[in-house]
């Protein structure tokens, strides 16, 4: 399959309601995942049919999943992401940014420096914060 042909399926997903887009996968792949977000479903068929055609995860990348989701992590932020925490009536705003945490027009190194001057307390940030399931204060 091209990539002009692949592109063309991938633009026909967004016309596509939730039926459609489980006809195209139980089509494809015979057992449709169940999902019930259109969007999510759209965006998983996208990307197993990229995948397919130009080849998924590289290995490190896998290898680095798995090693999160043994470990329980999920707390990676990317730059640029604003993190909101409702804490004692009160809503806080954080953004990661290239070397840390900015937060009350302050710098910080870490989640957990941030969490520690939110409380007043020293605190593990990204369970503070929710990033770790089942963990959030």
């Amino acid at each position: 399959m091209g990539a002009q042909s692949l592109s063309d399926e991938v633009q026909a997903l967004e016309r596509l309601d939730l039926e459609g887009l489980r006809a195209v996968w139980k089509r494809r792949y015979k057992v449709t995942p169940k999902l019930r977000s259109p969007e999510l479903l759209r965006l998983a068929l996208a990307w197993r049919m990229q995948a397919e055609a130009f080849g998924g995860l590289d290995a490190a990348t896998r290898r680095r999943l798995r090693t999160r989701a043994a470990a329980g992590r999920s707390d990676h932020v990317s730059a640029g992401v604003i993190i909101t925490k409702e804490w004692r009536g009160q809503t806080y705003e954080v953004m990661r940014n290239e070397r840390g945490y900015q937060w009350n027009n302050q710098a910080f190194r870490s989640l957990s420096a941030v969490a520690t001057a939110i409380t007043g307390v020293k605190r593990n940030g990204p369970s503070f914060f929710g990033l770790r399931e089942g963990e959030a204060v």
